[in-house]
């Protein structure tokens, strides 16, 4: 039965991403695509299928309910990720604990009798061996299962093998912790250990305990690195790593095997070649930097014929540099380096912030756009195919194409749900800061027809940006909160990626007090264009950083935000990722000031205004004793406020089965306090109201 409102559709859907192809692959000869795809809008079993290029076909090679029907739920089974080797004519995947390997067109996958439960299965270039992660242990099994063997093993339940916990920051596929040479003769891998983590501060009996992550202050997990080849003792790599304790990237390609390690403070990174036979590094590159050193996806990295590269931010532009030369215009912002097919470079770079365009360079053929249009683009190519992802206004989740010299474009279906309700928004930009935002109205109202409260609904902070011209499950929910009765503001200020260094930079040492100017500018200004908007009934609502904006944002400007929605904030700064946070705020021993500038729990006795509180107490991104400290705080102050605590919830419960019963409360919370009278229940289709 299909879902009659969006939070429903939300559920099923799993924020509309089910059903939308994704984890492009392309044979080295460009005649295969490799993804991943449920078979509707609403399968959760993620299948693999494959896309011949000169035909137009596409074939399914792993059907997890195929593989898995001997009892096991098919609502509950499917593959989240796959490598393949050089050719990706092998394929191995993790499923329900197992292992499984696939040969591209010679029939079904077949799961190798090996140690489970199996994370992080990756093929050897050459296809002979699969190596693989279990129980903290590297392992390393013939194609075929035989001769499974283990690398490394732990000496303490506190040490893993195989995995690095900061390589997220640069690698395209995920942290990773393991890679093979060319040949397949060797491996390069992590030992992580977590002995010095300080545990994690839980909220119920039942919560993450075992997650390991630092928080700010704290000592870091200690990673080393270790060369193995199948015959031969592990040798260790060396690098001075008490000036340089991240390892944020790692790999090995044609010139050897290399590594990225960053300072604590994050101003120096470097980029260190590793002698394959003795383990020793050679310095290929260093950046600096007084705030922090940004970390691109994809880079640094070597093309085909060993050239470097990586970027520099200079006066105000994120550019692609080749052996330091940037090859890239001013005021066209690097996003992401998305591979290199010999001295070929694919890549995705902004000079319209709310857009990311798909680019080639080549020393040969100079720069190229390949995508055009608004959107959001992505891709892969190789061989001569390019794969060309566009996610825009028109659906979630978009379309891909896969385009070949000489022949037709193909499409790769994608069978995302339509959104159940419409957008009725504009975009703005607004402000001497020229803030992009998003202001959406209720499908019922007319322009002069009467005030509307306000909904400022942000996230505000570095890692992401709300307005985009890509439509997707976050602007859909803003326009399902305007159908309940308000004007919702979406904005991006100061910190959030896209507009370059400088302006992402605005917030080193201040994490809030830009971003909360810039949203109270960018209120006052929509409202000096479209006079419905009643500043006398204003409230905010986020999630996250937006949740911590949030409850900022009635403690500190009372006289601007009449009630707030702050789900899953830091309220403590010292009580988040010690990597993520430490680079815009430094070391809290060195900059107290700065944490203490950022506490939520300091501002507490200044509440005035009513808010609502919620958080998963299984969230292992922000800590829950972050919102239950504020509660705390504020009881201790005998100040009012509601809260909303989710047993057995994480990070982010919309697309749960909670989401209808979260928005309702929220919804009822808005309504009472703003004094808007419903006219339908929160979780209907909207109603027109009366004029």
């Amino acid at each position: 039965m299909a879902p009659t409102t969006l939070p429903e559709q939300l559920v099923r859907t799993c924020r509309f991403t089910r059903g939308v192809p994704e984890r492009f692959t392309v044979s080295s000869d460009g005649g295969t695509v490799l993804f991943l795809r449920g078979r509707t809008g609403d399968d959760p079993a993620v299948c693999l299928w494959a896309l011949d290029v000169a035909s137009g076909r596409e074939r399914m090679l792993a059907d997890p309910v195929r593989l898995l029907a001997n009892g096991r739920s098919p609502r509950t089974a499917g593959i989240e990720a796959y490598g393949t080797d050089a050719a990706a004519g092998v394929v191995a995947f993790a499923l329900a604990g197992g292992l499984w390997k696939l040969d591209v067109g010679k029939g079904e996958p077949r799961r190798l009798p090996v140690v489970g439960p199996v994370v992080d299965p990756r093929p050897d270039p050459t296809g002979c061996h699969i190596a693989y992660v279990s129980h903290g242990a590297l392992r390393v099994a013939e194609a075929n299962g035989s001769g499974d063997r283990s690398v490394a093993e732990p000496d303490t339940p506190r040490v893993e093998f195989g995995t690095a916990v900061h390589t997220g920051a640069t690698s395209l596929d995920g942290i990773r912790g393991h890679w093979w040479s060319p040949s397949g003769g060797q491996l390069l891998f992590a030992r992580t250990d977590f002995t010095h983590v300080r545990p994690w501060p839980t909220a119920e009996p039942a919560g993450p305990q075992a997650t390991r992550t630092a928080l700010a202050g704290t000592p870091n997990p200690d990673v080393t690195l270790w060369l193995s080849a199948r015959d031969s003792p592990p040798v260790p790599v060396s690098w001075n790593r008490v000036a340089f304790e991240y390892v944020v990237g790692a790999g090995w390609d044609a010139h050897g095997p290399w590594v990225v390690v960053q300072s604590r403070d994050q101003h120096t990174v470097r980029f260190l070649g590793i002698g394959p036979g003795d383990g020793r590094t050679t310095v290929l590159d260093e950046q600096c930097d007084p705030c922090w050193v940004q970390l691109v996806p994809g880079l640094p990295a070597r093309t085909g014929s060993g050239a470097l590269l990586s970027h520099r931010d200079l006066r105000g532009t994120r550019y692609l540099t080749l052996d330091g030369t940037p090859v890239t215009p001013a005021g066209l912002q690097l996003r992401a380096v998305l591979g290199t097919d010999g001295d070929e470079v694919l890549f995705t770079a902004s000079g319209e912030a709310t857009e990311t365009q798909l680019w080639s360079y080549a020393p040969n053929s100079g720069l190229r756009k390949l995508s055009s249009g608004p959107g959001v683009h992505s891709g892969a190519s190789r061989g001569g195919t390019l794969v060309q992802v566009t996610r825009d206004a028109e659906r979630p989740g978009g379309r891909a194409e896969v385009l070949r010299a000489g022949g037709p474009a193909v499409a790769v279906l994608s069978y995302a749900e339509r959104p159940v309700l419409d957008l009725h928004a504009q975009r703005l930009v607004l402000g001497p800061r020229e803030l992009a935002a998003r202001l959406h109205f209720p499908s019922w109202h007319r322009r002069g027809s009467g005030p509307l409260p306000v909904l400022v609904d942000p996230y505000g902070g570095a890692a992401l940006q709300r307005v985009t011209a890509e439509l997707d499950w976050r602007v859909l929910l803003s326009q399902w909160f305007a159908e309940q009765g308000f004007a919702v503001l979406t904005t991006d200020g100061r910190g959030t990626p896209g507009r370059g260094p400088d302006w992402e930079r605005e917030v080193y040492g201040d994490l809030f007090g830009p971003v909360l100017d810039d949203q109270v500018t960018a209120l006052h200004e929509a409202a000096r264009l479209h006079p419905d908007l009643d500043l006398g009934r204003v409230a905010v609502r986020g999630w996250s950083f937006g949740g911590a904006l949030a409850a900022l944002a009635v403690l500190r400007r009372p006289d601007v935000f009449h009630a707030a929605v702050a789900g899953a904030g830091v309220a403590d700064q010292r009580l988040y990722a010690a990597h993520w946070r430490e680079r815009f705020l430094g070391h809290p021993d060195a900059f107290p000031q700065r944490y203490d500038a950022c506490n939520l729990l300091l501002d507490a006795p200044r509440l005035t205004r009513p808010l609502l509180l919620i958080h998963g107490l299984t969230d292992t991104n922000v800590p829950a004793v972050n919102t239950l400290r504020l509660s705390e705080a504020l009881r201790a102050a005998r100040l009012p406020h509601e809260l909303l605590l989710l047993p057995g919830t994480g990070h982010q419960p919309i697309g749960s089965t909670l989401t209808g019963q979260l928005l309702d409360r929220q919804v009822r919370f808005l309504w009472r306090h703003l004094d808007v009278g419903p006219t339908h229940e929160p979780t209907g289709h909207p109603v027109r109201r009366p004029s």
